[in-house]
C-alpha cells in the first residue's frame, strides 16, 4: 500500500511539473510583449524628461512627442486590456485543469481497483483451469473404466444368456427323463396292481345274507364252489381292492407351487385311510374368546388340524407355531423351525401326523409333529408346478405355467390352481394337463374347496370372492361383495365353512367378513380387533370356531359360546 501512494505522489509532482512548463510555454510571447512594453514606457519617460530640458531648445519637436505619447498610453491601455482578458483565460483554464486533475486521480483509483480485481480474476480462472484439468483427467479415468465395465457387462451376459439356455436345456432333459422314468414306474405298478386285481378276483368270499362284512375267505376254488352249491345264493363273488398293499396306501402326494406360495392336498387314498370329520352345521361366531400376540411378527398362514384339537400359525418370523385348542382358548404347543425366510402357507396331513409349510425362500418344509427339524425341503425359481411323493422326498411330475400360482387345491384326480393372470386352471393330475380354464376379474389371492368337492371358493384382488360349483360343465359362480370388505394383499386367504354354508374372509379394514352362501347376503362383520389388514382365516372342522390372524402379529379366535 505505501508503494502505491508513493507512485501517486510522483504521478502528482510530474503532473504539475508539465502543467508549469505547458503555461510558461503558452505565456512567454506575452511575457516578453509586456516587458518590451515596460521599456518602451521607460524610454518614453526619459524623452519627455529630456524634452522638458530641451523645450527652449525645440519647441517643434514637442507637438510630435506628445502626439507619440498619447499613441503609447492607448497602446499601453490596449496591452493593458489584453492583459486582463489573458489573466482572466488562464484562471479558467487552471480551474479546467484542476477538474481533470481531480478526475484523472479518481480514474487512477478506479483503475487501480480494477487491475485488483483483474489479478484477482486472473488467479481465480487459473485456480478453475488447475480444477477442469483434474477434473477432465478424472472423468477421462471413469470414462475409460465405465467402457471396460460395459465390455465385461456384455461379456458376463452373453456368457449368462449361454449358462441360461444350457441350463434351460439341461432342465428339459431332465425333466423328460424324469417324466419317462415315472410313466414306467407307473405302467410297472399299473401291472402288478393288475396282477394283483387278477388273483383277487379269481378268490371267493363267503358273505352272510344279514352282513355286509365277509365272515370268510376261500382260498381253493373247489372249496368255494361247493360252499356256493350249499348255501344257495348266500355266497356271492366280488373283486377287491387288496387294501393291504402298501404301494397304495402309503404314497403321500402333495402338489405344491413353489414359486408363489402353495396349498398342499391329500391323496385319495390318504382319505380313505385317515376320514376326516366334518361338522353337520357350521356356526357362526358372534365375539371374540382370545387375542393374543402370536408371533414376533406378521402372521401369513392359519390352518386348524383335522381334529379340530390343533392349530397351526406361520409367520414372517420363519417360524410355525402349534396350538392346542382347548375351552375356548388357544395354548402353546411348540414352535417348528428351519425355514430361512417367511411362511407364506401351512397345510396339515389327514391324520394330523405332519405338516408341510411353504416359504418365500421358494421352499417346501415338512415336519413330523412330534420333531421339528424339517425333513424335506426342496427349492426352483421356475414357473413351475410340480407333484411331488412325500414319502420318497422326490419330485413326479413337472408342469410349466405362464403366470405366478399363487394357490392350489386338489379333489380326486383334478388339480386347481389360481393365477395373477386373473385365471383359474383346472389340470388332469394324472398328466397334468390344463383341461380348463376359468376368467375372473382380479389377481387371485386363495382358492379353498367344500368338503364334499362340489364347490370352489375364490378370492380375487378385484374385492369380490366367487364360488363355482364344479359339478356341471357349465361351472356356475355366485359372487360375494360387502361394502367395506376390500382384498388386501396378493395372499389374501379365504375359507368356506366344514358344512358349506357359510364363507368368511378377512379386509383390509382389519374385520373378518362372513357370507351366507344359500342367500348370497352378508351374515356378520366381526371388527375391532385387529389393528391392521387381515393376511388369513382358518373354520375348524367341528364348526365351533374361526381363527384370523393379521400383519401386525395379531391371532383371534372366534366362537359363538
Amino acid at each position: 500500500m505505501a508503494a502505491v501512494t508513493e507512485t501517486w505522489r510522483r504521478h502528482i509532482v510530474g503532473q504539475l511539473k508539465h502543467r508549469d512548463l505547458n503555461q510558461h510555454h503558452r505565456f512567454q510571447d506575452l511575457i516578453r510583449f509586456y516587458i518590451r512594453l515596460l521599456e518602451k514606457t521607460s524610454l518614453t519617460k526619459g524623452i519627455l524628461s529630456c524634452s522638458v530640458r530641451c523645450l527652449s531648445s525645440d519647441r517643434s519637436s514637442v507637438s510630435s512627442l506628445l502626439h507619440q505619447n498619447n499613441n503609447l498610453k492607448k497602446t499601453t491601455g490596449e496591452l493593458a486590456y489584453q492583459v486582463l482578458e489573458l489573466q482572466q483565460q488562464i484562471q479558467i483554464k487552471e480551474c479546467v485543469l484542476e477538474e481533470q486533475h481531480a478526475r484523472l486521480v479518481e480514474d487512477g483509483s478506479r483503475l487501480e481497483g480494477a487491475l485488483d480485481a483483474r489479478r484477482a480474476l486472473q488467479r481465480r480462472v487459473e485456480t478453475v483451469q488447475e480444477e477442469n484439468g483434474a477434473l477432465k483427467r478424472k472423468y477421462d479415468e471413469l470414462l475409460e473404466l465405465q467402457r471396460r465395465e460395459e465390455t465385461k457387462l456384455r461379456e458376463e451376459t452373453v456368457r449368462g444368456e449361454h449358462l441360461l439356455e444350457d441350463l434351460i436345456h439341461l432342465k428339459t432333459q431332465a425333466a423328460a427323463h424324469m417324466n419317462s422314468h415315472n410313466q414306467r414306474r407307473s405302467r410297472a405298478r399299473e401291472a402288478n396292481l393288475q396282477k394283483e386285481l387278477q388273483t383277487a378276483a379269481r378268490s371267493k368270499v363267503t358273505v352272510d345274507s344279514c352282513s355286509s362284512t365277509p365272515t370268510s375267505r376261500s382260498t381253493s376254488p373247489k372249496s368255494d364252489h361247493q360252499q356256493d352249491s350249499t348255501d344257495g345264493g348266500h355266497v356271492r363273488r366280488f373283486r377287491s381292492l387288496s387294501a393291504s398293499s402298501p404301494r397304495i396306501l402309503s404314497s403321500f402326494r402333495d402338489l405344491f407351487d413353489r414359486k408363489r406360495r402353495g396349498h398342499s392336498v391329500c391323496s385319495l387314498e390318504e382319505d380313505l385311510v385317515f376320514p376326516v370329520r366334518f361338522s353337520s352345521s357350521a356356526r357362526v361366531p358372534v365375539r371374540a374368546l382370545q387375542v393374543l400376540e402370536a408371533h414376533e411378527q406378521g402372521i401369513n398362514a392359519v390352518r386348524f388340524s383335522s381334529s379340530s384339537q390343533l392349530l397351526a400359525t406361520g409367520g414372517t418370523d420363519r417360524e410355525v407355531k402349534l396350538w392346542e385348542v382347548r375351552s375356548g382358548s388357544l395354548t402353546h404347543r411348540s414352535t417348528l423351525d428351519g425355514s430361512t425366510e417367511g411362511i407364506t402357507c401351512i397345510e396339515f396331513d389327514p391324520a394330523g401326523f405332519r405338516i408341510l409349510a411353504a416359504s418365500y425362500d421358494k421352499s417346501a418344509l415338512l415336519w413330523r409333529l412330534d420333531d421339528s427339524v424339517p425333513k424335506v425341503v426342496t427349492g426352483s425359481a421356475d414357473r413351475t408346478i410340480r407333484l411331488w411323493d412325500l414319502q420318497r422326498a422326490a419330485c413326479v411330475k413337472v408342469v410349466e405355467v405362464s403366470s405366478y400360482c399363487s394357490d392350489l387345491v386338489c379333489c380326486e384326480n383334478s388339480v386347481i390352481s389360481g393365477h395373477f393372470d386373473s385365471k383359474i386352471r383346472v389340470w388332469d393330475s394324472r398328466a397334468l394337463r390344463c383341461v380348463q380354464e376359468l376368467l375372473v376379474h382380479g389377481k387371485v389371492t386363495s382358492l379353498d374347496i367344500s368338503s364334499d368337492h362340489r364347490q370352489l371358493l375364490s378370492c380375487c384382488r378385484d374385492d369380490c370372492l366367487q364360488l363355482v360349483d364344479l359339478r356341471g360343465r357349465s361351472n356356475e359362480r355366485v359372487c360375494f361383495r360387502a361394502d367395506g370388505f376390500k382384498c388386501g394383499s396378493d395372499s389374501t386367504k379365504a375359507v368356506i365353512s366344514p358344512d358349506g354354508c357359510f364363507l368368511a374372509a378377512g379386509s383390509a379394514d382389519g374385520a373378518v367378513y362372513i357370507w351366507n352362501v344359500s342367500t348370497g347376503n352378508l351374515e356378520t362383520r366381526l371388527p375391532d380387533r385387529h389393528s391392521s389388514s387381515i393376511s388369513a382365516v382358518a373354520w375348524s372342522m367341528s364348526g365351533e370356531y374361526v381363527v384370523s390372524v393379521d400383519k401386525s402379529r395379531r391371532a383371534v379366535l372366534w366362537s359363538d359360546i
